[in-house]
């Protein structure tokens, strides 16, 4: 049975309050499939399906709801109901979900929640988005150093159930250190007697709350970490991002690179999201990129209109107005993506050693590029119009310089970004696209005047 079929036959039973046959369809399936099941069930029903199964398997598939899907269900859902399903969140979603619910529903559910969980709950909010702080938990087995193997694995057996993994243990002092770390493993091999501070491992990769988050996926993908300690100034542990949570950073740092490299990022807010994004805010996001790009398209056709008098003296220059320019565009947009690409992997940063070495790598590659393109263009231009050599010339040297210099504004631009803090990714194709536009119209005609120049003087 699909998860529509299944969806609609929960929905069947609800209507005719049969909540035991809801229960039983909804048992056994994995929480991620209930989530995705309650997107076809009307808010209403798809809380009625949720007050059915036991607080923490409730709090789980809400876990896995997407946060427009979180917002139309707690928007319906008593606030008793909310309260308890918040409780049984795990801290680092229990935040999440607190930052995107509206003021009053935060106020009413706070007084429910107890003072520990409270404090939890206002403590990892408290980080911007962009910070290491916003996506980590405070979920996290910590062990004492003077703990015996034997009372250490005990602790474990009793934390477990709230925790988000036990497989690395942190080891702490009283004022919350972080000292070292030791696996489960470790631990259930060494002798039960022996104290956790003589086999912990004293050099731990850790991170700080108020770093990029980029930064916890990078040290999570090149140590291959299970988990990673978020330490604050003070070397306090105050969290762990887990490689779960690191996954889906990345995913949500990937879409918001193609969205900004696509012109379609919305600036100062969330990802845009085709399918749950309010209309208004997807075209208000869109129409921002288009209207800064109207205005290097006014200032291009300002240019074109400028060159009257020599497209009067040579028409079939305007012909080629078009493919010259367009190729410096998508030859800057290639490299920037490859660019940015490296910058994503970690294979180039922001040092001049860096700049140069991928300079020397592309600039006999866009060379290449840009003569190859020059020459095709230059014998088409001669097979499907009759014009003489001094046309065939602008037109083969106009696309080797626009071809050779997208490609090398395409190189430099994302560097450029880094070097004022910005993401290179929101330098999207379109921008980069437009400036060539501009640029590729100036070289066009600056060669066509160095070599037509002559008609307009014996005109």
């Amino acid at each position: 049975m699909t998860l529509r079929a299944e969806a609609a036959a929960i929905a069947a039973f609800l209507a005719r309050d049969d909540a035991g046959s809801a229960a039983a369809a909804l048992e056994g399936l994995h929480p991620s499939l209930v989530a995705h099941l309650l997107g076809d069930l009307t808010a209403a029903e798809a809380v009625r399906a949720l007050s059915l199964l036991p607080v923490r398997r409730r709090a789980q598939v809400f876990g896995y709801l997407e946060p427009p899907e979180q917002l139309r269900l707690a928007a319906v859902m008593p606030r008793e109901a909310l309260g308890a399903l918040f409780a049984a969140m795990d801290p680092d979603e229990r935040a999440d979900l607190y930052k995107r619910l509206p003021e009053p529903v935060r106020e009413a559910i706070m007084p429910g929640l107890a003072a520990a969980e409270r404090e939890d709950i206002r403590k990892l909010a408290a980080y911007p988005e962009t910070q290491v702080g916003a996506v980590m938990t405070s979920a996290y087995a910590a062990l004492r150093a003077e703990q015996t193997a034997a009372e250490a694995i005990e602790t474990l057996r009793r934390e477990a159930p709230d925790r988000e993994t036990i497989y690395d243990a942190y080891v702490i002092d009283e004022g919350r250190a972080l000292l070292g770390v030791v696996s489960l493993r470790d631990l259930l091999l060494a002798p039960p007697e022996a104290r956790v501070g003589r086999f912990m491992r004293s050099e731990v990769i850790k991170v700080a709350a108020d770093a990029p988050r980029a930064e916890a996926v990078r040290l999570i993908r090149e140590y291959d970490l299970l988990a990673l300690p978020v330490v604050n100034g003070g070397g306090k542990l105050v969290g762990i991002v887990t490689a779960d949570d690191a996954m889906d950073v990345a995913e949500r740092e990937e879409l918001r690179r193609i969205q900004a490299f696509g012109g379609a990022a919305a600036l100062g807010g969330p990802d845009l999201d085709l399918l749950n994004s309010p209309q208004r805010r997807i075209f208000s996001a869109r129409f921002l990129w288009l209207a800064i790009l109207t205005v290097f398209g006014l200032g291009t056709s300002h240019i074109v209109a400028g060159q009257q008098e020599i497209l009067e003296k040579a028409i079939v220059l305007a012909a080629f107005i078009a493919p010259i320019v367009d190729m410096g565009g998508n030859t800057g947009s290639q490299t920037a993506t490859m660019v940015i690409r490296a910058m994503a992997l970690g294979q180039v940063a922001l040092r001049f050693a860096d700049f140069w070495r991928v300079l020397k790598r592309d600039l006999p590659v866009a060379l290449a590029l840009g003569v190859c393109v020059a020459l095709l263009e230059a014998v088409l231009a001669v097979a499907t119009k009759s014009i003489g050599w001094e046309v065939v010339a602008v037109v083969g040297l106009s696309m080797l310089a626009c071809t050779t210099g997208g490609s090398l504004v395409g190189l430099a631009l994302p560097f450029a970004a880094r070097a004022m803090r910005q993401d290179p990714a929101t330098l999207s194709a379109p921008v980069i696209t437009s400036i060539m536009d501009m640029v590729g119209v100036m070289i066009y005609f600056g060669i066509a005047w160095i070599f037509l120049g002559h008609l307009l003087a014996g005109g």
